[in-house]
Parts: structure tokens; sequence; C-alpha cells
């Protein structure tokens, strides 16, 4: 019998609300507008008007998606004058989203298919 490998590092943080918090950050991704702004935002900052813009929704709507992706750590906001500007501060979650995009690519059909979660609205 071969021998027992090391065990592998724990995938999920083990203190008290680790996990909660961990699935609230995948949480903050779950919709398909906060993303396109995630990706609006990677390389160059912009204002909530250019945000506007590009997602096509209300300006209310999209300074509730922005604070929430403040909030939750996924960008950051520089205030000049009365002006708003985000950016992605962490190259990593471009890196986040690729690895998520080529997961769900391979599993297609299987979320087309998926009636448990349903697409927001």
């Amino acid at each position: 019998m071969a021998a027992l490998s090391e065990p592998a590092a724990a995938l999920l943080p083990t203190e008290p609300n680790g996990v909660e918090v961990v699935a609230k950050f995948f949480r903050a991704l779950g919709d398909p507008v906060r993303l396109r702004l995630l990706e609006f935002l990677l390389h160059e900052e912009h204002t909530v008007t250019e945000c506007v813009a590009h997602v096509g929704l209300s300006q209310g709507r999209v300074s509730a998606h922005l604070a929430c992706l403040s909030d939750c750590g996924y960008v950051q906001v520089r205030r000049q004058g009365r002006f708003a500007h985000y950016r992605v501060p962490d190259p990593r979650v471009a890196d986040l989203v690729l690895l998520a995009r080529s997961l769900a690519a391979d599993n297609a059909a299987a979320l087309a298919a998926c009636m448990r979660i349903t697409p927001s609205t």
C-alpha cells in the first residue's frame, strides 16, 4: 500500500463565519451587471456617468451596483469634486473572472439547464 501523502491545504477558512464571507465574496460577483462593470473598470477608471453609458441602466441602479462592488472591495472610488471615479485596484479580479468564464464555458450545457439557480432580473 502506498504511503499517504500530506493532507492538502484547506480551501476554505476555518475561523467562525469564514465560509460565509467566501460565499458573500461570490454572491457579489453573481450579477451580470456587476460583472460587466468589473470588466469595464479593469484597465481604466471611469465615472458613474461613463458606467451608466456602458451598461445602459439608470444612474441609480448603476450607483447601487458600484456601491456593492466598492463595499465588497472589488472596486475603489476616488472622489474629485462632485465626480466619483471607479477602478479595479487588484489585477487578480481579471484572473478570477477569466477562470470563471473558462469554467462556465466548459459547463455551459449544465449551467443552461440548471433550474436551481435562476437568472437575476
